[in-house]
């Protein structure tokens, strides 16, 4: 079992999850882990060669507003496609956003 992963702002859980994927450094959370009232869509999309076109998300806790700081693949390409609709957070937001993976821990 992976150790949990978890993304914060200002210590407000946005997404949480034992089962994720990590992908070129980024950890991509599946949909259910994912806190929706703190998401709002962007208009903003980008392309990669090998997953597809990705669209992004507006994260707002508490006041404080980070604009794309969120992105998913809609409809990937070939290898992605099990990653559809999983969610990955900028780790260059203004320090508010923090991504942890716990240990896991036998008891």
């Amino acid at each position: 079992m992976p150790p949990k992963a978890t993304a914060k702002i200002n210590g407000k859980v946005i997404a949480e999850s034992d089962e994720y994927e990590t992908v070129e450094g980024n950890i991509y959370f599946p949909p259910s882990a994912i806190t929706r009232s703190f998401l709002t869509p962007s208009d903003t999309q980008t392309t990669c060669k090998w997953k597809g076109t990705a669209s992004y998300y507006n994260v707002e806790v508490d006041g404080v507003y980070i604009k794309d700081a969120a992105w998913y693949y809609p409809d990937p390409q070939d290898k992605f496609k099990p990653f559809r609709n999983y969610v990955a957070f900028c780790m260059y937001a203004p320090l508010m956003l923090h991504l942890k993976r716990v240990p896991f821990r036998l008891r």
